[in-house]
């Protein structure tokens, strides 16, 4: 996003903000200062953003939106502190020296109503949008993809040379308020269901919520709606990162952060969050920056539980399209081990941290699925993971578990092995 003059971000639309609800206001009801012609005394004890303090300045006419906006992540930055305190094992000791370092790299992403609404973030160099006029949407590429843009913008809006944009967008022109809606943006009044990082709690917004499954009449949702997010059919390659690290420069005394490498993949793992709101087993993994010594300028062994984390995350990339190489056929992905972090994809030194999200057993190549014997109708009864209790040794007349199925898991029996159909 280009940067803004220093005149667009500070000069106000007299002409049109007065004809809006909040320039019915004078300048110093919200900001206050003095009321004075000369730059330095109307701009004496100022406050720049009012909205810092919302309950102050915006709970008398927006009362629900405040109450809830203190328990929403934009906020309350949850999510950063959940990821930090995981790894680092919550050490009551290595509190003080994390606060700083998040202090320094990470509440700058914190943002007010009026960053919003009325404002670029600060993060990305701030600026009025309309001349200070509210928007009750805020445009997209100047609020939501500014600060989400390098990896949710640019996959969103196309901008990853080679991939096309999320079909959302290029064909609908929709944007992100679409699907993430006021009250999920908002918070939740109630602090005991607020959430502690944006995948907690229910799936919301669900690509279900407008694509309902049932009795769409295509064969692959019916078999694959419960076990496959979404995203593990119709995601395209997306941005990875690793390695951040995060210091104070000796030279000018600003934070600043390097990362080691950024690059595209696309992996289907296991789902390392599965849950009744995210019963998939699996999804789409991205792999983030961290790293063991990441935050070893602020003090040593800062992460000493890293590995209570993966390092290959739960992923819900926004570059949905209808057809991907994934969906093109069923040996795209049975017998192949192209899509799937398997663990030559992991580096060794992640393989702990990654133990629940690597695919050992790769879905069954489509020729043995054909010609599997079908489960005898008296097995009908029995769960799909008793397969092996019997078939494991040949107990009694059941056939061996044949060697080459010694890489499938249990659960995996009755997919091939299923009744014929009447």
């Amino acid at each position: 996003m280009a940067p803004l003059e220093p005149w667009e971000k500070v000069i106000v639309d007299n002409e049109k903000f007065s004809q809006t609800d909040h320039g019915e206001k004078t300048c110093i009801e919200c900001h206050a200062g003095v009321n004075a012609a000369e730059k330095e005394s109307a701009h004496t004890d100022m406050i720049a953003s009012p909205s810092a303090d919302p309950q102050k300045f915006c709970a008398e006419c927006h009362e629900e939106e405040t109450a809830n906006y203190a328990n929403a992540l934009h906020n309350t930055q949850a999510g950063y502190w959940t990821a930090i305190n995981t790894r680092n094992g919550n050490v009551p000791e290595d509190h003080e020296n994390l606060q700083e370092m998040f202090g320094n790299h990470c509440a700058t992403c914190h943002t007010t109503c009026g960053e919003c609404h009325v404002s670029q973030p600060k993060n990305v160099g701030g600026g009025l949008f309309s001349g200070h006029v509210f928007e009750t949407t805020p445009p997209m590429t100047r609020s939501c993809t500014a600060c989400h843009g390098s990896r949710v913008g640019n996959e969103f809006l196309g901008k990853n040379e080679g991939f096309p944009g999320d079909v959302h967008f290029r064909e609908a022109r929709m944007n992100c308020v679409k699907c993430h809606e006021g009250a999920e943006l908002h918070g939740t009044a109630d602090s005991a269901t607020a959430p502690d990082h944006r995948l907690s709690g229910a799936e919301e917004p669900k690509c279900t919520d407008c694509h309902m499954l049932s009795n769409d009449g295509i064969d692959m949702h019916q078999r694959h709606g419960d076990t496959l997010s979404c995203q593990v059919c119709h995601s395209i390659t997306y941005t990875s990162c690793d390695g951040c690290h995060v210091e104070v420069s000796s030279k000018t005394g600003n934070p600043f952060f390097e990362t080691e490498a950024t690059y595209t993949t696309f992996f289907i793992g296991r789902n390392p969050l599965q849950s009744e709101d995210r019963p998939y087993e699996y999804v789409p993994v991205r792999h983030v920056p961290a790293a063991p010594t990441s935050y070893q300028f602020y003090g040593e062994n800062l992460q000493s539980n890293f590995d209570a984390a993966p390092t290959w995350v739960y992923s819900t990339p926004h570059n949905i399209q209808r057809n991907t190489p994934q969906n093109a056929s069923c040996e795209a992905c049975h017998g192949s081990v192209q899509f799937f972090l398997t663990a030559d994809k992991v580096r060794p030194e992640e393989m702990t941290a990654n133990q629940n999200v690597i695919v050992s057993a790769l879905p069954a190549p489509v020729d043995l699925i054909l010609a599997a014997m079908p489960q005898p109708a008296e097995h009908a009864s029995l769960v799909s993971n008793s397969c092996v209790a019997c078939h494991e040794k040949g107990v009694r007349d059941a056939m061996a578990y044949p060697e080459d199925h010694a890489v499938y898991t249990n659960e995996s029996c009755s997919s091939c092995h299923v009744l014929p159909k009447e």
